[in-house]
């Protein structure tokens, strides 16, 4: 009978231990899903708010300037800063560049710099157009627009390889509205590498990069000061002129959420660690286009059943993001004036 009591009580306790350890684990899930679905709420929250405030800046206007102009020319020359250094004033008049024969505005230099120093007016600066219809009527001659180039560096060499470097100040009437560093190199043919970040005044910045060869890389990231808000990174090679994603890395805040070739499932790490009860799902309107700035959505299910959609929680700053990073990918500002103003001073002084 002893024995008979002994053998139930060691059953209960075992039945009891199986309960609470089952209730414990879906606890233990139904927290680690409420952390999670906080980090992505919190961090959500602080995207929607810098972008918020990026939009709303001049350097916003400045680097997503819109004009129907040329990206830019190619030239065949190699100029340092130290050959155009100094302070520029624009003038409303032109003259007749004798390498291409055609108009072009005139800057005057007016006092000695080790920087490239030019005052030209906003109106040339926010519509790029402006710079290239050499139309005096249509322009203000109040220069209220500064460009303070601490770095210039623009190479060309044969096979069309190139070696650039940019890193500038911008100020309206003395106010700073935010500097601008692009660097690039490599080959228009084979391979090349380009990053460009803009540091704005509210100590938000983005920064964009694309490594392209046999393997190409392309990312970007939105920090505020030193913490990453948002980051997107693409691994991809190029197969038959196609390419074809090897790895996907989204960063919202502390939430990792990856794709490689070779693990059959998406993984979300928070702050490093695998959260394994998560699901995700990306879905994509546009094969060729792997971000989430165009074309690609992401919908993440929790243990409880519960989902929440990345166009749901930050669909507004995903568009205004979307429309800063293009141009800075193609380093519009870079080409379209910073370029054109270096040439035409260049130039001038042959």
């Amino acid at each position: 009978m002893l024995k008979s009591n002994i053998f139930i009580m060691r059953k209960i306790v075992i039945l009891f231990t199986v309960i609470a350890a089952m209730l414990t684990s879906q606890c233990s899930r139904n927290v680690d899903d409420t952390v999670l679905r906080n980090a992505l709420d919190e961090s959500s929250v602080k995207i929607n708010k810098a972008m918020t405030v990026i939009s709303d800046t001049r350097g916003f206007q400045l680097m997503t300037a819109s004009d129907q102009t040329k990206s830019g020319e190619i030239y065949n020359d190699s100029i340092e800063l130290d050959m155009i250094a100094g302070i520029y004033d624009f003038k409303p008049e032109t003259y007749m560049c004798h390498h291409d024969m055609r108009p072009r505005w005139t800057f005057e230099k007016t006092g000695e710099s080790e920087m490239l120093v030019v005052n030209i007016p906003q109106k040339m600066i926010f519509h790029p157009r402006y710079l290239y219809l050499n139309n005096t009527e249509e322009v203000a001659e109040e220069n209220d627009f500064t460009i303070t180039a601490s770095e210039y560096h623009n190479y060309f060499s044969y096979f069309r390889r190139y070696d650039y470097r940019l890193m500038a100040g911008f100020a309206i009437d003395t106010e700073d509205i935010g500097t601008l560093e692009v660097t690039a190199a490599g080959s228009d043919f084979t391979d090349g590498s380009y990053t460009s970040e803009y540091n704005f005044t509210d100590d938000y910045s983005v920064f964009v990069s694309y490594t392209r060869g046999d393997t190409s890389i392309s990312s970007f990231s939105l920090k505020e000061g030193e913490e990453i808000l948002m980051g997107e990174e693409s691994v991809f090679i190029w197969k038959d002129f196609r390419k074809s994603e090897r790895k996907y890395t989204l960063t919202i805040g502390d939430v990792d959420i990856v794709r490689s070739t070779g693990i059959d499932s998406i993984q979300v790490f928070l702050n490093g660690v695998l959260q394994s009860t998560a699901a995700v799902k990306i879905t994509d309107e546009d094969e060729t286009e792997g971000s989430v700035c165009r074309h690609r959505d992401i919908l993440l299910t929790f243990d409880d059943g519960t989902s929440v959609k990345l166009s749901e929680l930050i669909g507004p700053a995903l568009e205004t993001l979307g429309t800063l990073i293009v141009p800075m990918r193609e380093m519009h500002f870079a080409k379209r004036v910073a370029d054109y103003i270096a040439m035409s001073v260049y130039y001038r002084q042959l």
